[in-house]
């Protein structure tokens, strides 16, 4: 049975229905699921799903934006019900979608991973300047800075933000994580960032670890 509401879920993002994202979502609060689980196998599998269908041309932008749409008002009844005491909070963490892009639906599919697992997340949403994560990141004392990168004309940013904080002799306070369609772990390397992760779910993975190993762990 819990398998067949997180399908239903799942099948609403794919289907990009809002309303019955939201129902199914409503359900699945008052059968009391593991909700981590239910983000993970439903919303996040099912919005992996859409984007392949982007890449393949079967669905266009606006079934995209629809899908996220969908994802979202999911997210707004299912995360309100995690209980604090089951996400401990294991880093602070300022996310965005890097300056001169507007694609989103990646950054915010890994916030709300990161926010189930217990990061506190300040989102910056999309076409960030360069200077306002580092702004951000001082201000709320932030452990990770990820950035987003959903084209590649816009892969340059993620660099831009490294080489800012060599600059200005502040690389070493934060762990810099990037990520999105047309980055690589051989792009990773290349621009000096410490972790890169191909999905949401294995991105999480790696903040944990990251986190574990800046604090001695």
């Amino acid at each position: 049975m819990d398998e067949e509401l997180i399908a239903k879920l799942r099948n609403a993002i794919i289907a990009c229905n809002r309303e019955e994202a939201i129902r199914a979502s409503q359900e699945i609060v008052e059968k009391g699921l593991d909700l981590v689980k239910v983000i993970e196998e439903g919303l996040v599998r099912g919005a992996k799903e859409v984007g392949e269908k982007f890449d393949r041309l079967e669905i266009f932008l606006p079934e995209l934006m629809m899908a996220a749409e969908a994802m979202q008002a999911a997210l707004n009844v299912l995360l309100p019900k995690i209980p604090k005491e089951k996400v401990p909070k294991k880093g602070v963490v300022v996310s965005g979608t890097v300056k001169g892009d507007i694609h989103d639906i990646g950054k915010n599919i890994l916030v709300t991973l990161l926010r189930a697992n217990g990061f506190e997340v300040y989102d910056l949403g999309v076409d960030v300047p360069t200077s306002k994560f580092i702004e951000e990141a001082e201000r709320v004392g932030a452990d990770i800075i990820t950035l987003s990168a959903l084209m590649a004309s816009t892969l340059g940013g993620q660099k831009d933000v490294i080489d800012y904080l060599k600059a200005s002799g502040k690389r070493d306070k934060f762990i810099v994580m990037v990520g999105g369609g047309p980055t690589t772990r051989e792009w990773a390397e290349e621009i000096g960032a410490d972790g890169y992760a191909e999905t949401a779910s294995e991105a999480v993975k790696v903040a944990l670890e990251l986190i574990k190993k800046k604090r001695g762990g």
